[in-house]
């Protein structure tokens, strides 16, 4: 089943352009959600919610369009943008209550498991939260409502490696019976190495690639050689750097032949970010 699917999503601001993004997530997967500052994801993520209005494209939720059936859907959808922004002088608790009131299936047994997972104190306020804390406030609201479906803006942002790791647990337990569905942006690659199953990279508002992870890491290599190489390379690849040795640089796998495989390195996620914004620019 299509948990999701993104169709032509634009959306025309006076300095950006977010340019027919489309992807679609399946059920029971982890999505990964990655680009640099500015490149579009937050606003792909608020258009997909309705919080932007895009100008053109459609949002399909568990089949059905989402701009028509918008507040029937959201009951099944958690979203986090960022640590939450709530009330500062409340307690944790005085914002939950009012926060369930909004959804018809709250589980108070799971939201209270959460609490004592992250080892949440109900009875602080939210200004005394630190910022990691807050983010696993935000996160255990936006379980608590048996969401089918969650998408996270940065949800690992402020998280030091431990919580982190506890956090990717988490999303792995939330997937593992394989009818729900994950989306979250990070810019911590190494996260989504360990907990992805599909990668969708946007650059300059534009959807570069949409593939399972292992798919993207095979699509890529990183070759090396000398200058006087390099010539000859350069319209094959995504871009290069050079370097002290001669150069290094992002090329696609089946453009290799099977001497120069055995030789190439397979690139990581950062690698591939990296490669493809610097694509187009004077790499001298």
């Amino acid at each position: 089943m299509c948990m999701m699917k993104v169709e032509k999503l634009r959306k025309h601001y006076e300095k950006f352009l977010l340019d027919d993004v489309s992807f679609r997530l399946e059920e029971g997967y982890i999505m990964g959600f990655i680009g640099s500052n500015g490149a579009g994801k937050t606003t792909t993520l608020k258009s997909i919610m309705g919080m932007v209005h895009s100008d053109s494209g459609t949002v399909e939720v568990f089949g059905q369009d989402f701009r028509s059936n918008e507040l029937e859907l959201k009951q099944k959808i958690a979203f986090m943008l960022g640590p939450g922004d709530y009330y500062p002088t409340k307690k944790v608790s005085a914002v939950t209550d009012t926060y369930r009131r909004f959804y018809t299936d709250w589980d108070e047994s799971l939201y209270q498991s959460l609490l004592k997972r992250f080892d949440i104190d109900p009875q602080k306020k939210i200004k005394d939260l630190s910022q990691g804390m807050k983010i696993k406030y935000s996160l255990s609201l936006a379980l608590s409502h048996r969401a089918k479906l969650i998408i996270l803006d940065e949800p690992t942002s402020g998280l030091d490696p431990v919580a982190r790791d506890d956090l990717l647990e988490l999303f792995q337990e939330f997937v593992e019976q394989g009818d729900k569905s994950i989306l979250f942006s990070t810019h911590i690659t190494s996260d989504l190495e360990k907990c992805a199953d599909y990668i969708t990279y946007i650059e300059k508002g534009k959807i570069v690639e949409s593939l399972t992870k292992d798919e993207l890491m095979d699509k890529y290599r990183i070759i090396s050689g000398t200058e006087a190489q390099l010539n000859g390379l350069k319209d094959q690849m995504v871009s290069w750097k050079k370097n002290s040795f001669g150069f290094q640089g992002l090329i696609e796998t089946e453009k290799l032949g099977e001497a120069e495989r055995e030789s190439a390195s397979v690139p990581g996620l950062d690698d591939i970010m990296i490669y493809h914004s610097k694509r187009g620019q004077a790499n001298e």
